[in-house]
């Protein structure tokens, strides 16, 4: 039997759930503290009827200052804070004269004036509502900071996006230039039917690669097969001195990868190994894994270079220092990107890879929606039995919530 994972919801994910969670357990904290504190006094148990009707003030006053406050959390600090330093004072003042109130009407007998009942109640009430409101700003200011820094990961995401796009761009211009080039020079020779197969083997190249978006990922298979598209265009260029070589396990021909990411690698070994070369040179391409990792080689059998080199190797254009960057950016620290070279032994380039597939990204993406589907459940049924509790309050308690859903909503 399978057993969906169930991953733990934030507290704050569903913000109108979350706010009556915390104002139905805080006020019932503060009404279960006073009545164990006069418990414990030897009070009778009717002291718990003002108790329980100041604690229901407390609750509605609070609702009407959620409302105030929404209007004040967006504008200047001295405006915010000493407008609540002023509405705190009435509210205060409010709660104080009905928990006086309702204390006399109970105890008409009561000798303690009310201004005496009044102050003790304000300071009860400064208490609580003081409280009360610094929460509010708290949790509101912690998740103002929380939607920044979530729309601050977009941007750089779309920026990251932006920059992919803008490598690959770099790199399509590069090849269209050298192709383009040897079909003119193929014209100007007269030689229609070889600059007429280029063409039209240029033209199959290109609509391949079209229909991956620049910041898709495509299957190794896919990579392999615009690889083989770019050197048939290239053999009719340099005939017999271009010699390619694939070594591919079968286990990762469906592992995902940046589109275009290994033909300017081809590109370089071309440009570098078989044009100096009158004999030409192999250009062999390999990829296998390795544990968790994807590991391709590219290498030739060119001329190489004085000394090792890793990350960018001069005299190479844009094309190594374009992939080691879209690699940075895709993967960070999870990809490996390095050359190696010497002279006389050829110049070769190692990447390593996440592996992953497409199969395993859609079983990802399934749990997360199946696990989502099961949380909006609970939040609506959540909200079906709120909304029932809610119907036995009082009207003005209904028209506070309101508010208050539209505040927690922007």
């Amino acid at each position: 039997m399978a057993v969906m994972e169930i991953r733990p919801q934030p507290f704050f994910g569903n913000k109108n759930r979350a706010f009556w969670n915390l104002q139905s357990a805080g006020w019932a904290g503060a009404l279960i503290l006073r009545a164990i504190g006069g418990i414990s006094n030897g009070l009778p148990l009717s002291f718990l009827v003002p108790v329980i009707i100041s604690t229901i003030t407390g609750y509605s006053i609070s609702l009407l200052l959620s409302v105030v406050y929404k209007n004040l959390i967006h504008r200047r600090p001295i405006v915010t804070w000493s407008s609540t330093a002023v509405i705190l004072t009435i509210a205060s003042a409010l709660y104080a004269f009905i928990d006086a109130w309702v204390f006399l009407i109970q105890n008409p007998t009561s000798e303690t004036a009310f201004g005496t009942l009044f102050l003790g109640s304000l300071f009860l009430g400064i208490m609580l509502l003081g409280a009360w409101s610094a929460l509010y700003y708290a949790i509101n200011f912690f998740l103002r900071v929380e939607e920044q820094n979530d729309q601050l990961l977009q941007l750089e995401a779309q920026a990251t996006r932006a920059q992919l796009a803008m490598l690959r761009y770099q790199l399509n211009p590069h090849f269209l230039f050298n192709t383009l080039n040897s079909i003119s020079t193929l014209v100007l020779l007269r030689q229609t039917e070889p600059a007429n197969a280029m063409l039209s083997r240029l033209s199959s190249f290109l609509r391949h690669t079209l229909v991956n978006e620049v910041h898709s990922r495509v299957t190794l298979a896919q990579e392999v097969e615009t690889l083989h598209l770019y050197l048939d265009i290239e053999k009719m260029r340099f005939e017999e001195r271009l010699r390619s070589h694939f070594d591919i396990d079968p286990a990762v021909r469906n592992a995902l990868l940046p589109s275009l990411l290994l033909q300017p690698l081809v590109e370089n070994a071309i440009k570098y190994a078989v044009t100096p070369q009158e004999e030409g040179a192999d250009i062999s391409v390999s990829a296998h894994l390795d544990g968790d990792k994807l590991r391709i080689t590219v290498s030739d059998t060119g001329p190489g270079k004085a000394g090792n080199t890793s990350g960018k190797a001069e005299s190479t254009g844009v094309g190594l220092g374009n992939i080691q960057e879209r690699l940075n950016q895709a993967y960070g620290e999870g990809a490996i990107f390095e050359t190696r070279s010497s002279p006389g032994e050829g110049f070769s380039v190692f990447i390593a890879l996440p592996f992953e597939t497409r199969e395993q990204i859609q079983r990802e993406a399934a749990d997360h929606a199946a696990t989502g589907e099961q949380l909006r459940n609970e939040t609506i049924f959540g909200e079906h039995a709120s909304s029932d509790d809610h119907q036995r309050e009082s009207a003005n308690a209904r028209t506070m919530a309101s508010f208050q859903h539209k505040d927690l909503k922007t």
